[in-house]
């Protein structure tokens, strides 16, 4: 059984292969090439069901005999503050427009912070993981919870993570070890679930 990632950010390949380690992760352009994935959905399932969904249809066309041999898991997934009206939530990785980097958005969320008067709010992330095995399709969530500072510290993990602590520590996700961010994180959570259904299916 071949488990494909429907991703080419490296940070979240780099995190499924740590959440997974005892099975063969794959990214999807290693099999399939570069296809533009269009995120257009109105919330993380929808956006993480159409990765999955496309990854999964052009599996299918090209590899039809060993396509149940395969399985597409896909996630999607950001933070939302709540002094920004809880964005940017879905436009979490394009908040500073498309193809921008970690510290593009980074700024951005700070720069908006600055503009209503704040140095930090509460905020929470979420994740969504989809997968697709024998053309049906499963999702699960996970959240974290804690606060967005306007100074990043740290320089582990990707995204918004030097700038959000999570409740109960005074580390930022940046600063954390990765071990102490799996036990905690957002994606581990939805993980854990997808598990769950994975042993169940199979």
């Amino acid at each position: 059984m071949k488990l494909i990632l429907a991703s080419s950010n490296k940070g979240k390949i780099k995190e499924f292969k740590t959440l997974l380690p005892h099975v063969e992760v794959i990214p999807y352009k290693e099999i399939v090439g570069d296809i533009e994935i269009i995120e257009d959905g109105k919330s993380f399932k929808e956006n993480a069901i159409k990765k999955a969904k496309t990854i999964y249809d052009s599996l299918k066309k090209q590899f039809p005999n060993q396509i149940n041999n395969m399985m597409v898991i896909s996630d999607d997934s950001g933070i939302s503050v709540e002094a920004l009206d809880f964005q940017p939530n879905i436009y979490s990785a394009r908040y500073a427009g498309i193809n921008a980097t970690d510290q593009q958005n980074n700024q951005k969320l700070i720069e908006n912070l600055h503009k209503k008067n704040y140095t930090t709010s509460k905020a929470f992330y979420t994740a969504c993981i989809a997968l697709i095995y024998k053309n049906n399709t499963y999702t699960t969530h996970g959240w974290m919870y804690g606060s967005i500072i306007d100074t990043p510290r740290g320089t582990q993990g990707f995204g918004y993570d030097p700038l959000f602590i999570p409740e109960g520590f005074e580390k930022t996700l940046g600063e954390l070890e990765s071990i102490e961010k799996k036990a905690i994180s957002h994606r581990t959570q939805a993980v854990n679930l997808i598990l769950k259904i994975i042993n169940v299916v199979l």
